[in-house]
């Protein structure tokens, strides 16, 4: 997210990564591994955290980042994560995933319950965790990776999109309880994004993830959101992006998406 930087008389100053600890949630794929690259390349200081060290450690070394194991769904993992770490300046709550795409009348009822787990209850706890170091540092971010699904219900997606609209209510009820504290709450919500893990683990059956695209000429890639994230993270600290919605061109709703051939 580019363009012409305004004049030097307007008073705007981009917000820097130098100094800032950015800890990224998830960032052992897809959006949270691009993030993680994206802010180690504007200069934060980035804290990787995701269950899969051996992808977690690969990624730290390539970007000069710190790999801590990070169970959101363990209460004891996210107490040892957060004791593990210093000062923090942002959260960016990325973890998260959607695990079947059945009508509410065949519900997998733990199913439903992985899926609250991991995108609700798991945030909560990180959030609730590191909360006052954000206060602390004076000009913290909490950054949301939402879904257009948390926005928009669709047939098939009751589990996902109940959780995801729960993560939306969650930033929202933030944004009004710290409205007095020196820290942004953010919440990007992408549409269509193509990533190596996110339709697959939903489906489990790589014929039908593919399906999910097919057509589609250029659905949102994982570096996609990473921008939107980092220019979110990096505008004035008097700037709150409230909601970025962010989908493919071919994407003009949730059911309205342009496929070819």
């Amino acid at each position: 997210m580019s363009g012409a930087s305004p004049p030097p008389s307007s008073g705007y100053r981009a917000l820097p990564g130098s100094g800032r600890t950015a800890v990224v949630t998830g960032a052992s794929s897809g959006i949270g591994a691009a993030t993680a690259r994206r802010l180690a390349a504007e200069g934060f200081d980035v804290v990787l955290g995701a269950r899969r060290m051996d992808r977690l450690t690969a990624l730290a070394a390539e970007i000069g980042a710190r790999a801590l194991p990070l169970d959101l769904t363990d209460p004891d993992s996210v107490a040892e994560f957060a004791g593990a770490l210093g000062p923090v300046d942002v959260l960016v709550n990325n973890a998260g995933g959607a695990f079947d795409a059945s009508p509410v009348a065949e519900a997998d009822l733990d199913s439903w319950a992985r899926t609250y787990e991991v995108n609700v209850l798991g945030t909560v706890r990180l959030t609730k965790a590191l909360l006052p170091r954000l206060i602390e540092s004076g000009a913290g971010d909490l950054l949301f990776v939402g879904s257009t699904a948390g926005l928009v219900s669709y047939e098939g997606g009751a589990s996902y999109t109940a959780a995801k609209h729960a993560v939306h209510t969650l930033a929202e009820t933030l944004r009004l309880e710290l409205f007095d504290q020196p820290v942004r709450v953010v919440e990007i919500a992408p549409g269509m994004v193509r990533t190596e893990e996110f339709a697959l683990n939903r489906v489990q059956d790589r014929e039908r993830a593919e399906a999910v695209y097919r057509g589609v000429r250029e659905p949102l890639v994982a570096e996609d959101v990473a921008d939107c994230i980092a220019w979110a993270l990096t505008r004035p600290h008097h700037v709150n992006v409230d909601l970025l919605v962010v989908r493919p061109r071919a994407q003009a709703a949730q059911h309205k998406v342009h496929r070819e051939g």
